[in-house]
């Protein structure tokens, strides 16, 4: 990566907007499926976040700059993607926010070695140290009884895999093409893979239910702008880790808006996630930061 581009400051910095978008969209997802079929949801979260990102697509000069040579695996990514998020939020339906989100975050395991194995990366001692210490926090927080899935837990587990794939398709795309671009065509991809399921089961929300919609269009489509710029400026194996952080506010949330109970193993949890992070961001090489 070039020294211009490579910074984990930069990338931490559009991670904590990634982060606050991220925790957000998982109460408004969960709401708006109180009324509305996930696929519904996700069609409304794509058109019309194609409104809300138009902004930053006229300032980055207009429909040419997100034209693209790889429209290919833009659809690959967001197939992939549409498919683990269609499975991500029925997971919020299911089993507690915490324990979605600590599910989804075997998902570094996946991307780490996926990066390694396609894009090339290095992987560390000490990045495999913090990934390590992620997950052992996780399994804490999500304690599986009898060491067995439910169907919410085993959902969000497939999900996780396939973040990881749509998160090294991420990566590639951002070596090309900028974020403006990325999030511009999984908007349109997502949105035409969404179209015919959503009108099977469409009915008109309510007015309460179309404000939780118009929250997670606005988390969903500029979190994932967020999430490509960190990618500009850090390596995969970097920028996963720090989303790791999403765990504990995650818990603390589900905790303030649905009394999902905090305990003993979830404060040891959310310190294991939280040292990995330090030791991924504290040890990374001087000229990233």
């Amino acid at each position: 990566m070039a020294g211009a581009e490579a910074s984990v400051g930069r990338a931490a910095g559009w991670m904590a907007g990634w982060l606050t978008l991220m925790v957000v969209i998982a109460v408004a997802g969960r709401e708006a499926s109180r009324e509305l079929s996930v696929f519904q949801i996700m069609l409304l979260r794509s058109t019309l976040g194609m409104a809300m990102l138009w902004p930053l697509v006229h300032a980055a000069g207009g429909l040419g700059a997100v034209q693209t040579r790889r429209l290919p695996q833009h659809v690959l990514r967001n197939t992939v993607h549409y498919a683990a998020q269609y499975g991500w939020f029925v997971a919020l339906t299911l089993i507690p926010l915490a324990q979605v989100v600590a599910i989804e975050f075997t998902m570094p395991i996946w991307s780490a070695a996926l990066a390694v194995l396609f894009l090339g990366e290095r992987m560390s001692g000490l990045k495999w140290l913090a990934v390590g210490l992620g997950l052992v926090g996780v399994a804490a927080i999500v304690r599986p009884r009898g060491g067995e899935l439910d169907a919410g837990q085993l959902i969000a587990l497939v999900s996780a895999l396939g973040f990881a794939v749509s998160v090294v398709l991420v990566k590639s795309l951002t070596r090309t093409d900028e974020a403006v671009a990325i999030s511009f065509w999984m908007l349109v991809v997502q949105s035409a893979i969404g179209l015919v399921p959503a009108l099977w089961v469409w009915h008109w929300p309510s007015a309460t239910t179309w404000g939780w919609v118009v929250v997670v269009a606005f988390c969903g489509t500029y979190s994932h702008y967020c999430f490509a710029r960190a990618m500009r400026h850090a390596d995969a194996t970097v920028v996963v880790p720090m989303d790791f952080l999403r765990v504990p506010l995650t818990a603390l949330v589900g905790w303030l808006a649905y009394a999902e109970r905090l305990d003993l193993f979830t404060a040891a949890g959310v310190g294991l996630i939280l040292a990995g992070n330090a030791l991924n961001l504290l040890r990374a090489p001087v000229g990233r930061r």
